[in-house]
């Protein structure tokens, strides 16, 4: 267990954007979901929302924790508060908020 956080800590977090139509981000942990549309990833800085059209997985390296993604991006977004929302937004959440 130990050595799995040696390497999520040993990501660095970084994003880089090339013409609106290339876009590599490095630290990443986990793909939460993905369409065309929209990717969700969790990072080691915490949870990404990219926004665009077309968009797809140029490469994938689980090892490295760096996704490639190809089409047009029109936003990027850290979600601070991710896992406190879908709490909130469930039954239990409204019922005892």
């Amino acid at each position: 267990m130990d050595k799995v956080k040696e390497l999520e800590s040993n990501f660095n977090h970084g994003i880089s954007i090339a013409e609106r139509k290339n876009i590599i981000v490095t630290g990443v942990k986990k793909i939460e979901s993905f369409d065309s549309d929209e990717f969700l990833m969790d990072t080691t800085l915490g949870y990404l929302s990219i926004k665009g059209s077309e968009l797809e997985i140029v490469k994938l390296d689980t090892y490295q924790g760096n996704v490639s993604i190809k089409g047009l991006v029109d936003s990027v977004n850290y979600l601070d508060d991710f896992s406190k929302k879908n709490k909130d937004n469930s039954f239990i959440g409204k019922l005892f908020k």
